[in-house]
């Protein structure tokens, strides 16, 4: 842009613009959904509108409802904005996820985004899960609220996955980086994997470990997506290459988190994280070994739930209690 023959003030100017547009997210194509999903399950629960461009995913009596990716990936960034149901969703599971377990039965991997209801007046509440290698018997769960109500509108949703970190994203912002650890060994997801997004009846342990369950009368229970983006590393699905089938310039999916969105990511789970595996002490008298602890984290996790920490009696699964925030807070996230 020739800053250097503007004056002073104006080079800086031209500096924050750069700066600012490095820390941007970056856009990727957006996608139909019949170019890159089809239906998995749910017959008529599953409806196309706008010309391909939003699929909504009901669940009733009968059956939930989902779509799964048509490729394999191996690594990527892999996003969709989502309207949840409003008013009385307990029980109700609504997932955007990655696994292979249709192909590795007793050792798979998994990465998830998981949307459990709750009962009228409360909010929605958001969990995150990673198991690499069939290592389910390590529930890597974190759980958060949200400054938003995700049924009033939509908001995206992102997974980036690489060979040495998983990060998940609300509207842009990193609410977790999951790194990849010698110590892990095989329990880092390793093998090309599938998207998928269902609404299922989880009445036995979303809401209050099942105290509270799905209330058909309230039905059906409609998720809306949209905003598909799928870029990332198509797998030959026969013979499992971890080879891209179209390469896509690697440059143009994120490495990492900036130092703008650390902050807000600090800022995030500071304010809105009610859950972390790394500190359940009723479920793991030593924290596994990818865990970091963070004594400030821990001592706020702690008067949020005092039960994982092993001080008092768990009734009806964990408790996650509602947090309350400003509006202030909530717009500084």
């Amino acid at each position: 842009m020739g800053c250097s023959h503007l004056g002073f003030l104006l080079l800086i100017y031209c500096f924050l613009l750069v700066v600012l547009a490095s820390e941007s997210p970056k856009s990727f194509p957006i996608m139909a959904f019949d170019e890159g999903y089809t239906q998995l399950f749910g017959n008529d629960n599953l409806a196309v509108h706008r010309e391909g461009k939003s699929v909504h995913l009901s669940l009733d009596e009968r059956t939930g409802s989902g779509f799964v990716s048509q490729d394999l990936y191996f690594h990527g960034f892999f996003s969709v904005s989502i309207k949840l149901p409003a008013d009385y969703t307990a029980g109700v599971v609504v997932a955007f996820y990655m696994s292979n377990g249709d192909m590795f039965e007793k050792n798979h991997d998994e990465i998830d985004f998981e949307f459990l209801g709750n009962i009228r007046g409360k909010n929605w509440r958001i969990q995150t899960n990673v198991y690499g290698n069939g290592s389910t018997s390590i529930g890597r769960e974190e759980r958060y609220n949200l400054w938003f109500d995700p049924s009033d509108n939509f908001h995206q949703y992102s997974i980036l996955w690489t060979d040495s970190q998983i990060i998940f994203y609300v509207d842009n912002v990193p609410i977790r980086e999951f790194k990849r650890t010698e110590s892990m060994g095989g329990d880092f997801p390793s093998k090309p994997m599938t998207l998928y997004a269902t609404i299922w009846d989880g009445s036995d342990w979303a809401t209050n470990g099942g105290k509270y369950r799905v209330n058909y009368k309230y039905a059906p229970y409609m998720a809306e997506f949209s905003d598909f983006v799928l870029h990332g590393c198509a797998v030959d699905p026969i013979e499992h290459l971890a080879k891209c089938d179209n390469p896509q310039s690697s440059e143009a999916i994120p490495t990492g988190i900036t130092s703008v969105q650390r902050i807000k990511m600090e800022s995030f789970r500071k304010k809105l994280m009610t859950y972390s595996y790394c500190y359940d002490r009723v479920r793991y008298k030593v924290s596994p070994v990818e865990c970091v602890i963070n004594p400030q984290e821990a001592e706020r996790l702690r008067i949020f739930d005092p039960v994982t920490f092993g001080n008092g009696r768990r009734h009806h699964g964990k408790r996650h209690h509602r947090s309350r925030i400003s509006q202030a807070e909530a717009t500084s996230i």
